[in-house]
């Protein structure tokens, strides 16, 4: 791998546009069977209803998207306007160049810019990359939700934990 490689690649915000290359990550995260528990991504509309419009990130290399970061509010209950849960896919040819890395700090350096004080995280415990990039960027396991999630894998269900994690900002509203 050249240093090239490693270099953390250009970012920009999310766009209409972005949707297909997006959508295709999120699917390619999908069939691995360690990034979600959904089975599809969800229309270019549901998404957009549901994700905070100023914290959705891309990262690209020349026209080709190579992952993307978006996040959703915790609750809409006023003493929760500080909390988000967010998503972070790089691409499969992407992957171990600094893109996940890139994105996370993209997206707590706008979280902390807007306010919010607690970014969180539903990892399966087998997906130790995401645990590692996290874990990196100052989140920490706060819990394990016990066969929460329900999948069929080859016709067979099972149930499967979820690693709760999440980085509490020192910037913002920091009681200490």
């Amino acid at each position: 791998m050249s240093a090239a490689d490693l270099c953390p690649p250009p970012l920009r915000p999310m766009a209409a546009v972005d949707w297909p290359a997006v959508e295709a990550i999120w699917a390619a995260g999908i069939a691995t069977g360690l990034a979600t528990f959904e089975t599809s991504p969800p229309s270019w509309a549901e998404f957009d209803a549901s994700r905070l419009p100023g914290h959705r990130h891309v990262a690209v290399d020349s026209d080709e998207l190579l992952g993307w970061t978006a996040c959703t509010r915790e609750s809409t209950r006023d003493a929760y306007a500080g909390v988000v849960e967010h998503s972070v896919y790089v691409s499969p040819a992407a992957q171990g160049r600094g893109v996940g890395g890139a994105l996370l700090q993209a997206l707590i350096t706008s979280t902390e810019a807007a306010g919010i004080w607690t970014i969180r995280a539903g990892i399966l415990p087998a997906n130790a990359a995401s645990v590692a990039l996290h874990q990196k960027h100052g989140f920490r396991v706060v819990g394990t939700r016990e066969k929460v999630g329900r999948r069929v894998v080859d016709g067979v269900a099972g149930w499967h934990d979820v690693l709760l994690m999440e980085r509490r900002s020192r910037v913002v509203g920091w009681p200490g």
